[in-house]
């Protein structure tokens, strides 16, 4: 690219391991997956068998104790490669963070080394079929019974469904409150009462597993509950605020392969004599590409950085990172497709794979008419009249 951006040594170490992993079990089979709509957990094992799992995991916890920017690179390099993998990969992130943030001494211990070596996966469940951007419409339901809570309701969309063995579930322990009355618990795959849904068949992010999740009088013990009762939305909206910058690091991956895969095409193509890159129509679109690109890494490496520093408000720079990255994935993807005419539409060329994973970027993790409500409302707060 035009723009290189300094990265310690650590970090260009672990990009190359990345690739390296990327050329060897995901580049050739990505579009086989995606065809098939399977799921492959070779790649997920090879992450964790490099101690990929382990980047933002407490070092007293088995983690490499790193932040927001090393997962994001690992995520946007993983997605170069497949978007479907990197989904699964940052979904377990998604389901870290809770306990990292909120949990327990007892919790961590319990959890956070086997997720860190990647022998579990975890997953994010808050979803349901009546509430999606308005979350606090949540029916879902945990009911106090002694030493346990009796888990009642369906989540739905939850990225490892099924595959994850640790899942954190937002569910109602007092309805009459309302979203205050909303709580966090760890549940645990073979749970009784709790049972897998179907398989969602999805336009993009094919080689990810998505599904509901059915609670039928699920009971869990009591020391699942994650913080205390009545935080279940600020342990999910503080977990979102911190992993919304995976999604603006899943659509720099993404285009960054589309951009690649058609600028190659459009500097072998010849049409009229010519390489079709030296139309200007062309060549110009692929400088707006470049643009647009380079800008949305430069937010998003900023906005991680800013959190890593210890800041402790950013919902609005996270929303601004995921809500301009995902557009201008979009928006380069599409015009990939363009570049390179009738190739890019066909299925044997991975731009229109790209073209489809990037569009569920902006939808979710909060859609990005949501995070430009909360863009809004920070910036609101901002100036005093």
């Amino acid at each position: 690219m035009l723009i290189e951006f300094p990265l310690k040594e650590e970090h260009k170490i672990m990009i190359d391991l990345i690739k390296e992993i990327g050329e060897t079990y995901i580049k050739p089979y990505s579009l086989e997956w995606d065809e098939k709509e399977a799921y492959d957990a070779t790649p997920i094992k090879a992450l964790a068998q490099a101690d990929l799992f382990g980047l933002i995991i407490p070092k007293e916890y088995g983690g490499l104790g790193f932040g927001t920017f090393e997962m994001c690179l690992a995520v946007e390099w993983l997605s170069y490669f497949c978007a479907g993998v990197s989904t699964t990969y940052a979904a377990s992130f998604l389901g870290a963070y809770p306990i990292i943030l909120f949990g327990s001494k007892e919790q961590k211990e319990r959890y956070l080394p086997s997720i860190a070596k990647g022998e579990k996966l975890c997953a994010f469940a808050l979803t349901e079929p009546q509430a999606g951007s308005d979350a606090f419409a949540i029916k879902a339901t945990a009911k106090k019974d002694g030493d346990f809570y009796i888990l009642n309701g369906i989540k739905q969309w939850i990225t490892n469904g099924g595959i994850a063995d640790i899942y954190i579930v937002i569910a109602l322990t007092d309805p009459a409150k309302g979203a205050r009355g909303a709580s966090a618990f760890i549940v645990e795959k073979g749970d009784p009462g709790f049972v897998v849904g179907k398989k969602e068949k999805k336009l993009g992010l094919r080689a990810s597993v998505t599904t509901d999740l059915i609670f039928n009088d699920c009971r869990i013990p009591k020391d699942r509950l994650i913080a205390r009762e009545g935080m279940g939305f600020m342990v999910a909206l503080k977990t979102l605020d911190y992993a919304r910058c995976g999604a603006g690091a899943q659509a720099l991956g993404i285009a960054q392969a589309a951009l690649e895969v058609s600028l190659k095409h459009a500097k072998t193509r010849v049409q009229f004599g010519q390489p079709v890159y030296q139309f200007q129509a062309v060549s110009h679109t692929f400088a707006e590409m470049a643009m647009r690109l380079s800008s949305a890494r430069a937010l998003v490496y900023s906005v991680c950085q800013y959190i890593d520093s210890g800041a402790k408000d950013f919902s609005g720079a996270s929303a601004m990172a995921k809500c301009f990255a995902t557009d201008q994935a979009m928006w380069i993807t599409e015009r990939a497709i363009q570049m390179m005419g009738g190739y890019g539409y066909m299925r044997d060329y991975p731009v229109q794979k790209y073209f489809r994973d990037a569009k569920c970027l902006q939808i979710y993790e909060g859609t990005n008419e949501i995070q430009r409500n909360v863009i809004a409302r920070e910036l609101a707060k901002w100036i005093k009249v």
